[in-house]
């Protein structure tokens, strides 16, 4: 096991300490998320949903309103920016000023509007900025934090791209300490790393991923960790999205036990009881 080394980050003036791995539930306002649970696509909807990972104990809510599941259709800018402005308005309402609001999103124009016009808190950017060239540079300006995440090509197309010169893992180390540098360069102060599982990788690249996690801690940035129900699962134990919770949680217990310090996950009551059960033995370990 990993020691916890601890973070802080910087929202709006208020500084949030990351003392224990935080849950970061997925709320998809999209028709077409692969997994279709985690989609909330009206306002009602969206209500029920956060009302359920609030009461469940979840840290932060990631608002996605443009799939990026392998071989998805991106929507444009605008309906993105619809779908977002519904979710977000009542994810807010329901859950309070004092809950952690991240947008899943590429497109800096959307960030910059969530940021200044929703209150969003932080932006998760699934291609670490490749994708809009003025994303890190409006991240900078706007002062939030920033999830920067590994990714090759583009949702439609980044399976076609999992042909690493080297090992994987260190070649995704080493992008993202590039791309750190480049956005605290920029002064962009708060940043999060994410290797990208299931981006760009077969399912033996991400369980490298998985394996090595520990030397991600060389970033010296938060990691997040996001597996839950995802591919790597669903090959190895042969099974549907739908009955991938118990891999996830598996996956998710060993990511935290080698330090992770964000779980991106769609079934928050199991994330909350894995890290309490992880909590309790890293305890055990430090006396």
């Amino acid at each position: 096991m990993t020691a916890f080394k601890k973070y802080s980050l910087n929202l709006h003036g208020r500084l949030v300490q990351i003392d224990q791995p935080l849950v970061m539930a997925v709320l998809n306002a999209t028709p077409d998320s692969f997994y279709s649970n985690s989609r909330a696509i009206d306002r009602d909807a969206v209500v029920a949903r956060v009302s359920e990972m609030v009461g469940q104990g979840a840290d932060i809510i990631d608002i996605g309103a443009c799939s990026t599941r392998p071989g998805a259709q991106v929507v444009d800018s605008d309906e993105e920016m619809r779908r977002l402005e519904i979710a977000v308005k009542a994810a807010r309402e329901v859950a309070g000023d004092d809950m952690i609001l991240s947008v899943d999103t590429f497109r800096a124009s959307v960030a910059r509007r969530c940021v200044q016009d929703l209150g969003v808190d932080i932006i998760n950017d699934i291609s670490g900025g490749d994708l809009d060239p003025d994303m890190h540079q409006v991240v900078a300006s706007l002062q939030v934090p920033y999830v920067v995440m590994h990714m090759r090509g583009n949702p439609a197309t980044m399976q076609q791209f999992t042909q690493y010169d080297d090992d994987v893992a260190a070649v995704v180390l080493e992008a993202l300490a590039r791309k750190i540098d480049d956005l605290h360069q920029l002064g962009v102060n708060d940043v999060i790393a994410d290797p990208g599982f299931g981006f760009s990788k077969t399912m033996e690249q991400n369980y490298r991923l998985l394996a090595c996690l520990e030397a991600f801690h060389s970033l010296h940035v938060p990691l997040l960790v996001g597996v839950s129900r995802k591919s790597m699962i669903q090959q190895a134990l042969n099974c549907s999205a739908q009955d991938a919770l118990g891999g996830t949680t598996v996956v998710n217990t060993i990511a935290m036990m080698k330090g992770a310090h964000l779980i991106r996950v769609h079934d928050v009551k199991a994330a909350v009881e894995a890290r309490t059960l992880v909590s309790l033995t890293m305890q055990q370990t430090n006396l």
